[in-house]
């Protein structure tokens, strides 16, 4: 059932019923995507609605507003409604085929940016924020590559790099982590799926039932990415370049081990905004492969 919408409410009467209905359902910041999805609905952004907020709506705006309010009742991230999502200043599209870039994920983008880079690789590139954020930042001096294991996220991917202007700059394609790609890079980066099987019911329903799993676990302990991914590493690193992954929270220690085993050096771990452990950063040696 939407939510029940009188004919010529305004703006800020139908936004005070959805907000209960979405706290009804467990939505956490329910004024905020109240006001999110009435933009939406409305066709502007959500910094144009305050003006408007005591306008009467018409029939056609009540029925769409409803119909949102519905998908969010039904915890699918308002991302995945509205079709973007806010990243590192740029607007990135988003669908159930990729993950919704976190604020968090930005700690990994401003580690990369410390330092020059040319040549940048991103393993399971997803929508391609952190891929093609880092290519807007560097624009004309970067290029890089993005690969994925489905042809629908490379799809998102691809048409991220077209709105963000960098589609010259970048090549997206199928590949099982290294398995097609060729090449050495001066900066690698990657968010893989760390979440362990026995976490991911703990998540909450925006994550667990809407976002892709294969993007979220590895259906054992959360580390067989970075295990796979550091056995190669040495190979498609550039002497002297570096490899930056996100990471769960409790992890810091152990990726950090297995990025050193692979031989790996200057292992650190760094904290997000929230000061919990969210990037492992490493090294290339300056001697050969």
């Amino acid at each position: 059932m939407n939510p029940i919408f009188m004919p010529g409410q305004q703006g800020n009467q139908v936004i005070a019923t959805a907000v209960r209905w979405l706290r009804d359902a467990g939505v956490d910041d329910a004024p905020r995507d109240a006001r999110i999805l009435l933009a939406h609905a409305l066709r502007i952004s959500p910094a144009a609605l305050t003006p408007r907020i005591h306008d009467t709506l018409t029939d056609a705006e009540l029925k769409s507003y409803g119909s949102l309010i519905e998908q969010r009742r039904m915890r699918q991230p308002v991302a995945q409604i509205v079709g973007y999502r806010r990243f590192a200043t740029r607007t990135f599209k988003v669908t159930p085929d990729v993950m919704d870039p976190r604020p968090e994920t930005e700690t990994l983008i401003e580690l990369a940016k410390a330092e020059p880079y040319t040549n940048v690789l991103d393993l399971g590139v997803g929508s391609g924020a952190i891929l093609l954020t880092l290519l807007a930042d560097r624009r004309g001096q970067a290029r890089g590559t993005g690969v994925d294991l489905t042809e629908e996220a490379c799809a998102v991917a691809y048409a991220n790099a077209q709105s963000t202007g960098v589609v010259e700059q970048a090549d997206i394609f199928i590949s099982d982590w290294f398995q097609y790609v060729e090449g050495q890079f001066d900066l690698i980066v990657s968010n893989p799926p760390y979440i362990a099987a026995q976490e991911m019911e703990l998540l909450q329903p925006e994550v667990h039932d809407w976002e892709p799993h294969t993007a979220l676990t590895d259906g054992v302990d959360g580390l067989t990415a970075y295990r796979r991914i550091a056995a190669d590493l040495l190979t498609y690193l550039s002497p002297g370049g570096r490899f930056l992954c996100e990471i769960g929270p409790s992890q810091g220690a152990a990726v950090s081990e297995i990025l050193s085993a692979a031989g790996l050096a200057d292992v650190t771990v760094h904290t997000d905004i929230d000061g919990r452990d969210r990037v492992v950063a490493a090294r290339h040696s300056t001697g050969s492969v």
